[in-house]
C-alpha cells in the first residue's frame, strides 16, 4: 500500500529563497500530498511572512495548505482574527502548537494575553471554524516535560480538545516511534500519530538541532555520515537510503502516513517517496 504523505515548509525570505520555495512546492505537488504545512515563527516578521505565503499558496490552488499557529508572541485576539480570516479565505487545515521562544534556552512563556498552551489553542480554534487540526507529539518526550507520562497526558489533552492527528518530532530509530505509539495506545489515545521524517541534508546542523530538541542520534547513524561533510553527492544518497529504510520499517509495522520536514528542498523528499512507491502521480504528470 502506498502511504499518505505530507510536507512541511518554512516561509522563505524574499528573493532567491522565495524562488526556490515555489520551485520546491511545484516539484513536490505531483506526489499528491495530503497537505502542505507552513511554519509560524515567534517573531512578528516571520508571522507576517507566514501569513502572506500561506495566502499565496491558497491563491495558487493549494487548497490543502495548512497554517501553523502558536501561543508565542501573539495574543488570543490576534490568533482568532487570523484563524477567521484563513477560514474565510478557504483554508481548512491548521497545525496548532505551543511554540518555542525566539531565544535559545529561553523558558517558555505564552503571550500574556494569548492562549496558554496547545490544548487551549485547539479548543479556541474549534470554536472559530471546523478546522482539520494537527498537533505535535514527541516520541522521545518534549524537553520541557518532566517525564514521558506527563508528556502523554499533555498529548491526550490536545486530542480531548478536538485535534484530529499528531505529527511527531523527527527521530532516527524506528523503535523509538513504535514504543511511543504503543505507550499512546495504553494511555487511551486512539487518534492517528503520524511520524515526522527529517532527511539529513546537513549532518552537523541536524546534530546541533537534535541536541536542542531532545532527539537521539544513534551511534550507527553518526558512523554512517562520518566524513561526508565535504561530499554532498554521497551524503544525499546516504540520507535518502537512511530515511527510506526508516520509513519501510515503519510501514512494516502498520504505519500508513508520513510527514516530511523538507527544509524547503525537494530532491531528498522526492527520492524517499519514490522508494516508498509514492510516485505514480509523478509518472502520470510527466
Amino acid at each position: 500500500m502506498t502511504p499518505s504523505i505530507s510536507f512541511e515548509f518554512f516561509p522563505p525570505a524574499p528573493g532567491k529563497a522565495e524562488a526556490r520555495f515555489w520551485d520546491t512546492v511545484e516539484r513536490l505537488a505531483p506526489l499528491d500530498p495530503a497537505f502542505l504545512s507552513l511554519t509560524f515563527g515567534a517573531g512578528g516578521t516571520t508571522q507576517s511572512r507566514s501569513d502572506r505565503t500561506l495566502r499565496a499558496l491558497l491563491a495558487r490552488g493549494q487548497a490543502d495548505a495548512a497554517g501553523h499557529l502558536t501561543c508565542v508572541g501573539i495574543t488570543r485576539a490576534e490568533v482568532d482574527a487570523l484563524a477567521r480570516s484563513w477560514a474565510e479565505a478557504g483554508l481548512h487545515r491548521v497545525v496548532a502548537l505551543r511554540g518555542d521562544m525566539p531565544g535559545l534556552n529561553e523558558p517558555y512563556a505564552p503571550h500574556p494575553e494569548g492562549y496558554r498552551n496547545a490544548a487551549d489553542l485547539v479548543a479556541g480554534l474549534r470554536r472559530i471554524a471546523e478546522f482539520d487540526i494537527s498537533v505535535a507529539a514527541y516520541p522521545e518526550c518534549h524537553p520541557d516535560s518532566p517525564d514521558p507520562a506527563y508528556d502523554l497526558d499533555n498529548l491526550k489533552r490536545k486530542f480531548d480538545a478536538g485535534a484530529h492527528r499528531a505529527l511527531t518530532q523527527f527521530f532516527f530509530d524506528a523503535e523509538v516511534f513504535l514504543r511511543f505509539r504503543d505507550s499512546a495506545v495504553r494511555a487511551g489515545i486512539e487518534a492517528p500519530i503520524v511520524p515526522g521524517i527529517l532527511p539529513i541534508t546537513d549532518y552537523a546542523k541536524i546534530r546541533a538541532f537534535s541536541a536542542r530538541c531532545g532527539a537521539t542520534i544513534p551511534d550507527w547513524l553518526a558512523e554512517r555520515f562520518e566524513g561526508l561533510d565535504q561530499d554532498p553527492e554521497t551524503r544525499a544518497m546516504v540520507a535518502a537510503t537512511t530515511a527510506s529504510e526508516l520509513c519501510r520499517r515503519l510501514l512494516a509495522e502498520g504505519v500508513t502516513a508520513f510527514h516530511f520536514y523538507t527544509l524547503n528542498q525537494a530532491p531528498l523528499s522526492i527520492a524517499i517517496c519514490r522508494m516508498l512507491g509514492a510516485h505514480a502521480a509523478l509518472e502520470e504528470a510527466a
